[in-house]
């Protein structure tokens, strides 16, 4: 038995969609724990890609339980589109379940969020406009609304109007916007709650039986460590916890349940929105990575910055997060270079820092200081092994693994399932000893 969290060891976009459905094989639940339809996981299976928002990519399991938990926020709307995406490629979603206690993404939270965003103007943070933003805004404020309460058609419209009729003021007087129908907003979530009714539980009380009886879980998240709300990169940040201590809260375990997290990184570093990126790229190889990558955004399309692997940031994670291991992602997209380069710390006001900077200001004037490996001029994505990478490509991996103080598990290849190398089993495998010395 293994209780698992998975999480992004960089700025999100790390390649999880991949790494969490290779691991949903071993698992009996999948667990989504925060976030809401602003991030997203791509799953290539043979010739079919699936693009997940708000559905554990354990969904593509037949027998494995999916639950989307407290700490998400949820838009029915685009759930329901994907359960009927799914539905149309033959994919069950019986094993979906749902927190009654999720807090709802409403019509004036998507609107809030762009009007906010849009008048931000050179304060911008580069939001997605999807209204995760404001919907945690209320969570906090205690005005939310929740899965519970659409499913309670009388409860819903008295917190609907009450609410609604706040925003509209909002709307009005701040942003100079026409105000919402109540009526019709209404009217559309009745019609989400018949949908949904089926599928929401008490999540906490279903994982905690699935910890009861010894099955495997395995904890998800979107976004990642340094978007984290509280120990990202401050304000260029998300509103909720992506970090490994954000599973606890969001599915409503206990620390002591957990067993082993893993970290998923790219062999490089991209970052998408705004705010400081030490190690970005402005030239041709940085275009050339962005190229070969497919760096663009699965929920936004968005163009992602790239750079080299940010070391600093590397142990960041690894300390912020307690990482066990780390799942090395798109290592084939370096093949080819001459040269690779990576960031062991930086340079800050004269100094030399090694650590995370957590004034944002001082992060945007880091300097990277860098350690030139040399590149393989061959192919890496057909590679079965270890044995069968190129010896340059091994040493690159071990100067990763050396430089976070981490081991390497799992190394990705591509997009496909096949193209994956699994050095030892993230979840049972010993915590020692996986490309590092």
């Amino acid at each position: 038995m293994a209780n698992v969290i998975v999480i992004g060891a960089q700025w999100g976009d790390e390649g999880k969609g991949k790494i969490t459905d290779l691991l949903s094989r071993s698992a009996d639940v999948v667990v989504r724990y925060q976030g809401g339809n602003n991030a997203g996981h791509t799953v290539v299976v043979g010739d079919r890609i699936f693009k997940l928002h708000l559905i554990p990519s354990g969904i593509l399991y037949p027998k494995t339980e999916c639950i989307i938990a407290s700490g998400t926020v949820i838009d029915p709307k685009v759930l329901l589109e994907e359960v009927d995406r799914l539905k149309d490629l033959g994919i069950s979603t019986d094993n979906l379940f749902i927190a009654e206690t999720a807090h709802i993404t409403m019509p004036y939270h998507r609107v809030l969020d762009r009007a906010s965003e849009d008048q931000r103007a050179e304060h911008k943070i580069g939001t997605t406009g999807r209204g995760i933003g404001p919907t945690y805004a209320d969570k906090s404020e205690r005005v939310g609304i929740r899965v519970i309460d659409l499913m309670d058609e009388k409860r819903l419209a008295k917190k609907l109007r009450w609410a609604i009729d706040q925003k509209n003021i909002v709307l009005q007087k701040l942003y100079n916007l026409e105000p919402l129908d109540a009526d019709a907003i209404i009217e559309e979530y009745r019609g989400y709650a018949d949908r949904l009714r089926p599928h929401v539980v008490d999540a906490s009380l279903k994982i905690d039986a699935a910890i009861r009886e010894r099955r495997n879980i395995l904890f998800e998240g979107a976004q990642g460590t340094l978007l984290d709300l509280d120990h990202g990169t401050y304000p260029y940040v998300t509103s909720s916890n992506p970090v490994a201590g954000g599973a606890c809260i969001g599915a409503g375990v206990g620390p002591t349940c957990i067993d082993r997290v893993i970290g998923v990184a790219k062999a490089y570093t991209t970052r998408v929105g705004e705010g400081p990126f030490p190690t970005e790229l402005h030239d041709e190889t940085g275009e050339l990575i962005g190229q070969r990558g497919a760096e663009f955004g699965t929920t936004t399309g968005r163009k992602r910055r790239c750079g080299w692997f940010d070391g600093v940031i590397g142990r960041y994670a690894v300390r912020i997060n307690g990482l066990d291991c780390l799942a090395v992602t798109k290592l084939d997209v370096l093949d080819g270079l001459d040269e690779i380069k990576v960031c062991t710390a930086y340079e800050l006001d004269g100094q030399i820092v090694r650590d995370f900077p957590s004034d944002a200001r001082a992060f945007a004037r880091a300097i990277p200081i860098y350690e030139t490996l040399p590149g393989w001029k061959q192919s890496t994505s057909e590679c079965k092994t270890v044995e069968e990478l190129p010896p340059q490509a091994k040493e690159y991996l071990k100067f990763l693994a050396d430089l976070t103080g981490t081991p390497i598990a799992i190394i990705s290849l591509g997009a496909s399932r096949g193209q994956t190398i699994i050095v030892e089993d993230p979840i049972h495998g010993p915590k020692r000893g996986l490309l590092r010395d």
